[in-house]
């Protein structure tokens, strides 16, 4: 077992997150991950933009403070990658999404290990994730947007 660490870019990072990956090495369809992100952690290092994203407008972090994936399913496509089948809930909304992983670093002799993950493009819309009618015609934000994270993992204790 190991559990993640996740690492975003520096101008995007959650401060409060975790989560659980169960490898099974020879069997890695029996592998599975759990992740959760406290909303209210997010934090782009512009205060007024993130008071707007933890709003009601958006986020809403009073109603739904965390974001969560539960593994499916997962199948190897390649020697150092896989696509991890999943649900991601997001401001009261579960859809189906598939993680695309890729082995940065293999474990070390500390028991860490460092992961690529990315996604297709997913749509606010589909969670719920707009503004009011007015202000989305003219806010100049993308309806599509494709998550793209490092995780650094260390086995378990």
């Amino acid at each position: 077992m190991l559990t993640p660490r996740f690492l975003l870019p520096p101008c995007r990072r959650a401060v409060h997150r975790n989560g659980r990956i169960e490898v099974d090495r020879e069997h890695p369809e029996n592998s599975s991950v759990t992740a959760q992100i406290e909303v209210r952690s997010i934090d782009t290092r512009i205060q007024k933009r993130d008071d707007h994203l933890r709003s009601a407008e958006f986020f809403n972090v009073e109603k739904f403070p965390r974001i969560t994936f539960k593994s499916r399913s997962v199948k190897r496509t390649g020697p150092q990658s896989g696509d991890i089948l999943g649900d991601l809930t997001m401001h009261g909304v579960t859809k189906p999404i598939t993680l695309h992983v890729k082995l940065v670093t293999p474990i070390n002799e500390t028991g860490r290990t460092r992961w690529s993950v990315t996604t297709d493009p997913i749509t606010r819309r589909d969670f719920n994730l707009m503004f009011a009618p007015a202000a989305e015609s003219v806010s100049g934000i993308s309806q599509t947007v494709a998550i793209n994270i490092e995780i650094e993992a260390k086995s378990a204790e």
